[in-house]
């Protein structure tokens, strides 16, 4: 029992890591020259979750210069839809693992009332 709520509390630090960098990828889609990162989930050793934060190098849209120089800028390589799909996926992971949580809770509850 111990395990699942060390794996279920793991996995919920770990959502929200994902969260936060989901986060920051959409606070910068309009950055220029901003590179997003991605909050890889893996599983952990002998239980839990870890998280590996990779900076992802794709370049972005390149775009003339608003003055009119001939120079050119590069967009931030942000893609709102994939990062929608990241919150939509982290989202259910981070149900399931509260729900283990207040699952243990209700069976911890259960053997207290039965063996008082």
């Amino acid at each position: 029992m111990i395990n699942a709520t060390g794996s279920a509390l793991s996995g919920i630090k770990a959502c929200g890591t994902k969260i936060g960098i989901t986060a920051n990828n959409i606070a910068n889609m309009n950055t220029d020259g901003f590179k997003k990162s991605r909050a890889v989930l893996e599983e952990g050793h002998p239980s839990g979750v870890t998280v590996s934060i990779e900076e992802i190098d794709t370049p972005g849209a390149i775009l003339p210069a608003q003055d009119g120089s001939g120079e050119t800028r590069e967009m931030s390589n942000v893609d709102l839809e994939e990062e929608v799909g990241n919150l939509i996926t982290t989202r259910t992971a981070l149900s399931a693992n509260i729900k283990t949580l207040k699952t243990w809770d209700e069976m911890t509850e259960s053997l207290i009332d039965f063996f008082a």
